[in-house]
């Protein structure tokens, strides 16, 4: 019954939700307004710590397990080199639309907002964009301070030389290949168990930010927030035409397959929460169980499309409300930049708006211009959230289409758990 009418249930809890907010911040004074809107966050908060709760063993697991069963590291390159190809046209679209979004609508001309100081404190610490930082970062030092930490680039990498090892050992492997499967099955009953929890969350979610801020904080940043979500609706418009190229009319319905999740990121504002949902509902679409636990966790570190558009997005509407113009090389400039500094996002928190307080400093923007987004951030990183699902999705669906591992859709995907989703090779393929 939850499962059935789950879609239901959140939209009338973000309702709800919203009455709630909305009748505090009417009855309270201004002074308890945040104080109120802390005690929903409590609930939110738990939620998501849940889910932190469940992801690093959850991608670690599925991800060994469908990495053993590529049968070795010839398959394991071929599809590691799709799916990076995939997410390089994917970000250069996302970052591309971005920029020509904020060029044509230009909300940040005439925007009658007092400009807060240059000098002043965002608090938001800039991260230092280093090449070679990055690179080393994606190696840990340890699985298990990985883990701890959500590191899920990390866990990627791990995972990798864990899965080829069983791959190379054959049979002698299979006990622990085994294993890893009933973990993963463990980890998806659990994240059913998780999921009962999610309207409590969407509910807190909504009633805190409405709580905090009030509606009224959308009417004076329409123009800003109206032309980033119709720049989001075109992006999902560029993505699902590219799916349809290559997975054919069928990556429309993966649109309604994906509802649950995209819905769950949108409310909640956390690509994170929906990751388990999403890695269900990929299958029950047809995805093989392997291309969706390899392509799935990578994307979150380097497919993260609605946060890199909301990057050159949020970065040139500051740059247009204090009257600075970049010159055509400084924009390509900040492009490459963005592509290097926007991976490995997922599971930072806030991390679009350390980007972007790094790329302000690097073009000598005042920083002081992220005060001016952050009364609507939490507005602003629902829809990226759903955003990099839904990129997500349609990589998961191209990447299983390609390896003709991409199956019909399915009803037989069990929910939070059960008995081993496919057999390697046993799958209908290639529809």
């Amino acid at each position: 019954m939850f499962q059935r009418y789950f879609t239901l249930i959140v939209l009338a809890a973000m309702a709800l939700g919203v009455l709630v907010g909305w009748r505090l911040h009417e009855t309270q004074p201004e002074a308890r307004w945040e104080e109120v809107a802390g005690y929903f966050q409590i609930v939110t908060d738990i939620f998501l710590r849940l889910i932190k709760m469940i992801i690093a063993p959850l991608v670690l697991s599925t991800l060994i397990v469908g990495i053993a069963h590529m049968g070795g590291t010839g398959a394991l390159g071929r599809v590691g080199v799709r799916t990076l190809f995939w997410f390089i046209l994917a970000s250069i679209a996302s970052l591309c639309l971005g920029l020509a979004m904020v060029h044509v609508l230009q909300p940040g001309i005439g925007l009658n907002l007092p400009l807060p100081p240059e000098n002043a404190e965002s608090g938001i610490a800039a991260a230092s964009v280093n090449l070679k930082d990055f690179i080393t970062h994606l190696v840990p030092k340890s699985i298990f301070e990985a883990m701890a930490n959500n590191e899920i680039l990390q866990i990627v990498v791990f995972s990798a030389f864990f899965g080829v090892a069983l791959a190379a050992m054959g049979e002698h492997a299979k006990p622990v290949v085994d294993m890893a499967e009933r973990v993963s099955h463990v980890m998806l009953r659990v994240t059913g168990y998780v999921m009962m929890f999610a309207p409590f969350a969407v509910f807190a979610a909504i009633a805190s930010t409405v709580t905090k801020y009030g509606l009224e904080v959308l009417g004076t940043y329409v123009n800003f927030i109206g032309g980033f979500y119709l720049a989001l609706l075109i992006l999902w418009a560029v993505l699902l035409i590219a799916g349809l190229l290559f997975v054919g009319p069928r990556v429309f319905s993966l649109v309604g397959f994906i509802r649950e999740p995209v819905l769950l990121a949108f409310s909640t504002a956390s690509s994170e929460a929906a990751y388990p949902k999403t890695f269900e509902q990929l299958q029950r679409f047809g995805a093989s169980r392997r291309i969706a636990g390899f392509v799935l966790p990578l994307g979150y570190s380097f497919n993260l499309d609605g946060s890199m558009m909301y990057c050159t997005f949020a970065t040139l509407f500051i740059a247009q409300v204090y009257g600075i113009e970049l010159s055509v090389a400084q924009q390509v400039t900040m492009l490459l930049l963005l592509m290097v500094t926007s991976k490995g996002m997922a599971g930072v928190p806030r991390a679009s708006l350390v980007v972007i307080a790094a790329t302000l400093a690097t073009f000598n923007i005042p920083e002081a211009g992220l005060l001016l987004i952050l009364a609507v951030d939490h507005f602003l990183d629902m829809g990226r959230s759903a955003t990099n699902v839904v990129g997500n999705s349609v990589a998961t669906a191209v990447v299983a289409k390609w390896e003709k591992e991409l199956g019909p859709a399915r009803a037989d995907v069990p929910v939070g758990g059960g008995p081993p989703l496919e057999a390697p090779g046993d799958m209908e393929v290639g529809r």
